[in-house]
């Protein structure tokens, strides 16, 4: 599977999920560590801690083992590094004050729809 279907299987299946505001970054052309950021936000630390198995399950069964996951104890911002995709699974709390798109805000930025 290419990086970019791996990203967009990701983002589709975040959605599926009922995340909000789902997006794509592609970070490959400005970042070394990786390709591509998928933003979520879930609607509680439930949500957002079950959005985060469920992306590590599918991706599992692409073969894709999540390398590092930061966050997972808390459930407010939930990191999950696939080597060239890395998931992060905010509440909304976190997606408001660390603004990821603004950073990344000069490479091409993909929604999906909900």
């Amino acid at each position: 599977m290419e990086i970019k279907e791996l990203a967009c299987l990701g983002a589709k299946l975040l959605a599926d999920k009922k995340a909000s505001d789902v997006n794509i970054i592609e970070i490959g052309t400005k970042a070394a560590f990786a390709d591509y950021f998928i933003n979520a936000t879930g609607n509680s630390q439930r949500q957002v801690l079950s959005l985060a198995d469920e992306i590590e399950d599918r991706y599992a069964m692409e073969g894709i083992l999540v390398k590092n996951i930061e966050g997972k104890n808390n459930g407010q911002w939930i990191l999950l590094d696939f080597g060239d995709v890395i998931v992060n699974i905010f509440s909304k709390e976190m997606r408001e004050r660390y603004c990821i798109e603004k950073i990344w805000g000069d490479c091409p930025i993909t929604q999906i729809e909900e």
